[in-house]
C-alpha cells in the first residue's frame, strides 16, 4: 500500500482547519513571535477601541470609514495567520496519515524464556527483541539480529518495491510501520516509545519542532527595524498635522502605519519557512530542522559515499567472457547451474543475466541428484556436482588451481581477462567445468540508473561532487569515471571523510554529505547538510539532519533546489513587499496633505478621490495582497539554475517592478469601486 498523495494546495479540509487556526493564532502570546503582525494586531485593537468610543459618544462623521478600516485591519492579521495555518495544515494532514500506520500495531515479543508473547507495540522498550514474520508490521525502529526478509517500506517511503533486510552490515536497520512480506526476522528494538523514527517524522511534519533559521531571524530583525522606523514616522506626523491644521484621526494614522510597514513579507515569512520543509516531505525527504533546508540552498561541495549511494551496493553480474573455443552460451549455462542454490545477490544476478541474455531458465535438479557446493572462505568457490560434472565458480587463483588438479590446461588468455576486469573496477569470477576453464563472469558494483545525468545537473547548479570510498584507487577511478563525479577520494576511512569536510568548511564552503553506513555517521554529523539514506543504519540516520526515505542519492538535486527555492522565495517576496510600501506611500501621503498643501497634488499621480478613499483603498489592497500571494509562498518561486547577479536583476525587474506597478493599478481600481459604491 503506497503512502497517499499529499493533499492539494487548497484542499477543503485543510483550508477549513486553517480558518479556525487563524483565529486561534490571534492570541498575542503567539503572535508576538511575528513582530510585524503583532504591531498590526495592536493597531487593529486600538482602532476597534476608538470605533467603540465613537459609537458610544454618538460621533457619526467618520463612523462608516472607521468600521471599514477596523475590519480590513483585522482581515490583514487573519490573512497572515491563514497563510501560516495553511502551511502547517498540509504537514498535519500528512502526519495524520503516518499516525494511522502506528496505531493498534501488535508485536510478538520474545521473552527470556524463548516464548513469544503478543503485546501492543507501544509497550516495547529499547533492547526488547521481537519476531516479525510475513504479513506482520514491524512494531518499532530496530536492528535485524537474525534472519533475512523482504520488507515493504511503502508506508514510509511511498515506494512499492520491497527491500531486503538482514542481520549485519548496512542493511540491518528497519523502520516501525513497515511490513515484512516474506520470510522472517528477529528485530532488536533500538528506541523507546515516542522516540521512533515515525514519531519524529510525525512531530516534524506537524511543525512542532520547527525553529527559525538564522536567515529567517535576520529577516525578522530587518522587518522589525523597518516597522519601528515607520512607527516613529507616523507618530511624528501627528504634531506635524496639528501644526499644518490638517485633521488626522487615530484610525487614519493606524491605517497609514499598517500600509507603510512591511506587512506583506511579515505576514508570509513563517509560511515560506514551513512550506520549505513541507516541500521536502513531498519529495520523501525528512528535514530534521529548517536550518538544514536553508543551508542546502547554499551548498558548495557534495560528498557522497560510494557503496549504496552512487552504486547499488551489491556486485552484479554484467557480462560472461568465454575463453577461446568456448561458446558464451556454454559459459552462461555452467555459471547458472553453479548459482542456482546461491541466494546471495551476486548469485541471483548470475542466474538473471543468463536468463536475460541467453534465455536460459532455472531447472529442477532434484531428480538428477545434484549436490550443491556452498561458498566457503576456505575454498573461495562454490558450485554444483551434477551427472558426473563438477562445475565451480570463484576466485581466479582457486579455480585455476582446481583445473590444474584435474590435469586441465589453463587457457593463455584467462589471466588477461581477469586483469582487464580488475582494472575496470570489477570482480572477476572464473568458471570451470571439471578440467576445463570456460571463462570469466564480470561482477561489478552497478551504478544507479540516471546518476550521471544528475551529477551533470548538480554541476550546472555550481556544486562540486566528490565520491568517497574505501576501494583501492584503481576501482575508485573506474567508478568515478562511469558515474561522472568531479573528484574522488579512495581508501577513505571515517577519519578521512571527517577531515575532508572540515577542510572544505575551513575554506568557507558549505558541505553536504550523503551516506548510509555507520562509518559515515561522523561525517554526516559534521556536514552542514547531512543526508542519511533510510535504508542505512540507525547510527547514520541519527547523525544526519535529513533522511531520504527513498534512499536515492540523486535526491540531493531536489534538496538543493528546494533550499535555493526557499531563499529565492524570501528574497522575491521581500523585494515585492518593500516595493509595495513605496507605491502605497505615493497613494496615501499626497492625498492626506494636498488640501493643506496644494503643491502635493503633483504627487497624487493616481488621482484618488478623497483622503478617506485613498486610505481605505490602500488598507484593502494591503490585506488582499497577502492572501493573493499565499500560493506563491507555499509553492515557492520557480527555481532556475542561474548566478547571483542574474537572479538579483530578475527579482528587481519582476518582483520589484511588479511590486511598484501592481499597487498603483490595484489601489486605483479599489478607489473607483468604493467611491462608486459610496462606501466613504
Amino acid at each position: 500500500m503506497a503512502r497517499p498523495k499529499a493533499p492539494g494546495l487548497w484542499s477543503r479540509e485543510i483550508a477549513g482547519r486553517a480558518v479556525v487556526e487563524s483565529l486561534r493564532k490571534l492570541d498575542p502570546r503567539t503572535l508576538i513571535f511575528n513582530p510585524v503582525m503583532f504591531v498590526v494586531e495592536v493597531t487593529s485593537a486600538l482602532t476597534t477601541i476608538v470605533l467603540i468610543r465613537d459609537v458610544v459618544e454618538g460621533r457619526h462623521a467618520l463612523l462608516g470609514f472607521e468600521v471599514q478600516v477596523a475590519l480590513w485591519l483585522w482581515f490583514t492579521v487573519l490573512f497572515a495567520n491563514f497563510a501560516e495555518a495553511m502551511a502547517e495544515g498540509r504537514g498535519k494532514a500528512q502526519a495524520a496519515t503516518l499516525r494511522q500506520s502506528r496505531t493498534l500495531t501488535q508485536a510478538k515479543l520474545i521473552l527470556k524464556t524463548g516464548e513469544i508473547k503478543v503485546v501492543n507495540a507501544t509497550s516495547l522498550r529499547r533492547e526488547d527483541v521481537v519476531m516479525v514474520e510475513a504479513g506482520d508490521t514491524i512494531p518499532a525502529d530496530g536492528e535485524v539480529i537474525e534472519g533475512v526478509a523482504a520488507v515493504n517500506e511503502s508506508a514510509v517511503t511511498g515506494e512499492s518495491a520491497p527491500v531486503i533486510r538482514e542481520s549485519g552490515g548496512d542493511r540491518s536497520a528497519v523502520t516501525g510501520g513497515t511490513t515484512v512480506i516474506s520470510d522472517w526476522i528477529k528485530v532488536r528494538i533500538t528506541t523507546n516509545p515516542g522516540e521512533t523514527f515515525l514519531d519524529r517524522m510525525i512531530a516534524l511534519v506537524e511543525g512542532a519542532e520547527r525553529r527559525k533559521t538564522p536567515n529567517e531571524i535576520a529577516l525578522t530583525i530587518l522587518l522589525t527595524g523597518l516597522t519601528i522606523t515607520f512607527i516613529l514616522v507616523v507618530v511624528t506626523l501627528f504634531p506635524f498635522a496639528l501644526y499644518s491644521s490638517t485633521k488626522l484621526d487615530v484610525p487614519v494614522l493606524v491605517a497609514l502605519l499598517v500600509c507603510l510597514a512591511p506587512t506583506t513579507i511579515g505576514g508570509l515569512l513563517s509560511a515560506i519557512g514551513i512550506a520549505g520543509m513541507d516541500r521536502l516531505v513531498q519529495h520523501n525527504v525528512l528535514a530534521l530542522s529548517g536550518r538544514a533546508v536553508e543551508a542546502a540552498g547554499d551548498v558548495d561541495t557534495l560528498l557522497l559515499d560510494k557503496t549504496g549511494t552512487i552504486t547499488l551496493g551489491n556486485r552484479m553480474a554484467t557480462e560472461f567472457v568465454p575463453v577461446n573455443g568456448v561458446q558464451a552460451t556454454e559459459l552462461a549455462d555452467a555459471a547458472q547451474l553453479a548459482s542456482l542454490a546461491d541466494e546471495t545477490p551476486e548469485g541471483r544476478s548470475i542466474t538473471v543475466l543468463a536468463k536475460r541474455e541467453y534465455n536460459l531458465r532455472g531447472r529442477e535438479l532434484a531428480e538428477h541428484e545434484a549436490k550443491f557446493i556452498p561458498f566457503s572462505a576456505h575454498t573461495r568457490m562454490s558450485g554444483i556436482d551434477l551427472n558426473g560434472r563438477s562445475i565451480r565458480k570463484g576466485a581466479a587463483d582457486e579455480i585455476l588451481k582446481f583445473v590444474q588438479e584435474r590435469q586441465g590446461t589453463i587457457p593463455p588468455e584467462i589471466n588477461a581477462i581477469v586483469e582487464r576486469i580488475a582494472k575496470d573496477g570489477g570482480t572477476p569470477l572464473v568458471v570451470a567445468d571439471g578440467a576445463r576453464a570456460l571463462g570469466v563472469i564480470h561482477l561489478k558494483d552497478v551504478i544507479k540508473e540516471g546518476i550521471r545525468y544528475r551529477f551533470e545537473r548538480l554541476r550546472a547548479m555550481g556544486l562540486r561532487t566528490v565520491m568517497i570510498t574505501g576501494d583501492n584507487p584503481l576501482t575508485a577511478n573506474a567508478i568515478a569515471q562511469e558515474s561522472g563525479v568531479d573528484d574522488f577520494v579512495a581508501e577513505a576511512t571515517p577519519e578521512t571523510k571527517l577531515r575532508l569536510i572540515r577542510e572544505e568548511q575551513a575554506r568557507g564552503r558549505l558541505v553536504a554529505m550523503i551516506g548510509d553506513g555507520t562509518n559515515d555517521a561522523p561525517a554526516l554529523a559534521q556536514a552542514d547538510v547531512g543526508i542519511a539514506m533510510n535504508a542505512g543504519t540507525q547510527a547514520a540516520r541519527e547523525a544526519g539532519n535529513m533522511v531520504d526515505l527513498d534512499s536515492n542519492p540523486t535526491k540531493i538535486i531536489e534538496v538543493v533546489e528546494i533550499g535555493k527555492q526557499l531563499l529565492m522565495t524570501r528574497g522575491a517576496l521581500t523585494t515585492f513587499s518593500i516595493a509595495n510600501d513605496l507605491a502605497k506611500y505615493f497613494a496615501i501621503i499626497p492625498a492626506l496633505f494636498m488640501v493643506t498643501y496644494p503643491e502635493l497634488d503633483a504627487l497624487n499621480i493616481m488621482r484618488l478621490a478623497t483622503p478617506e478613499s485613498a486610505i481605505l483603498s490602500a488598507v484593502i489592497f494591503n490585506a488582499l495582497v497577502i492572501i493573493a500571494l499565499i500560493p506563491l509562498a507555499l509553492r515557492g518561486v520557480t527555481y532556475r539554475p542561474v548566478g547571483a547577479a542574474p537572479l538579483l536583476m530578475r527579482n528587481l525587474l519582476i518582483y520589484g517592478g511588479g511590486g511598484v506597478i501592481i499597487p498603483f493599478v490595484a489601489i486605483k481600481l479599489i478607489d473607483m469601486l468604493i467611491t462608486a459604491a459610496h462606501l466613504v
